[in-house]
């Protein structure tokens, strides 16, 4: 796990949304650094013109104890970038290995393992998302399915709604919303949650209220403040966070999961030979 570091610029961006003008100020000064400096309390407060309180309150918003903490972390994982890239496909490589490196940064293993246990106990699973959140439903439906999983993805608004009704206690709702703000699927996962259901929010936005009808938020990079971010495909951040998940569920019965894999692999394979035939 070397290639990888921990980096609170993750931290920071999801929880953008909730700091003050002056919070943003400095969260802007983290994300867009590439210098290494005096990064003392007194320093950075002088350098951006605000107050050591604010630099603390900031700090706490992140998940921390104080600024001594964010700091800290702040520093192990700092690397200071080259930005010699030449050419289009090491731009995206970079992108994306960037985006990897977030991911490691965002995932907790706990979390990980405790939404395995969910897909583990539940009876139904729907997975919701408009566009390419969509897509990605669509894709996690799939990989799901084959492994025996009793899932449905819905991508469509209305039947978003009409699905909320039916969901209970032996339900598991995923729903995926980069922005956090997709009015259909918060409507679902608000639903589910009365009615009982587990549900689980995939998102780069991270706010207080989401705790409220979600069971798990489940943190994933943005492309907000990555260079070049316009060109990689939304759905990145997501399908990381389903592989990883997926991996943690097969390996809590990895012999039964594979003997049901590969009968559905045998039953394309029937499928497409008697087409041949």
């Amino acid at each position: 796990m070397e290639y990888y570091i921990k980096s609170v610029i993750p931290v920071i961006e999801s929880n953008y949304n909730k700091f003050t003008m002056v919070e943003k100020t400095i969260a802007d000064f983290f994300i867009n650094n590439q210098k290494k400096i005096n990064f003392s309390a007194k320093s950075v407060a002088a350098k951006l013109f605000v107050s050591e309180a604010s630099l603390s309150r900031f700090a706490q918003k992140c998940g921390y104890r104080g600024y001594r903490e964010f700091i800290y972390q702040y520093e192990e994982s700092f690397v200071e970038k080259k930005e010699f890239m030449t050419g289009n496909t090491l731009m995206i490589l970079n992108a994306y290995q960037e985006l990897l490196n977030r991911s490691y940064s965002l995932v907790d293993e706990k979390q990980i393992e405790r939404i395995g246990n969910y897909l583990n106990a539940t009876k139904k699973v729907i997975v919701c998302g408009k566009g390419s959140s969509g897509l990605a439903a669509r894709e996690m439906e799939i990989r799901f399915m084959r492994i025996g999983v009793d899932v449905d993805s819905i991508t469509d608004t209305d039947l978003m709604r009409m699905q909320a009704v039916f969901q209970n206690e032996n339900s598991l709702v995923f729903g995926f919303s980069i922005g956090g703000q997709k009015e259909e699927v918060i409507f679902l996962l608000k639903e589910a949650k009365k009615r009982g259901a587990k549900t689980v929010l995939f998102t780069a936005n991270n706010r207080d209220d989401y705790r409220e009808f979600c069971t798990e938020v489940l943190l994933i990079p943005s492309l907000r403040h990555l260079n070049h971010g316009n060109v990689i495909s939304p759905q990145f951040p997501i399908l990381i966070m389903i592989d990883i998940i997926y991996s943690y569920y097969v390996e809590q019965d990895k012999t039964k999961k594979k003997i049901l894999h590969d009968r559905t692999v045998q039953a394309l394979e029937e499928t497409y030979t008697e087409k041949a035939e």
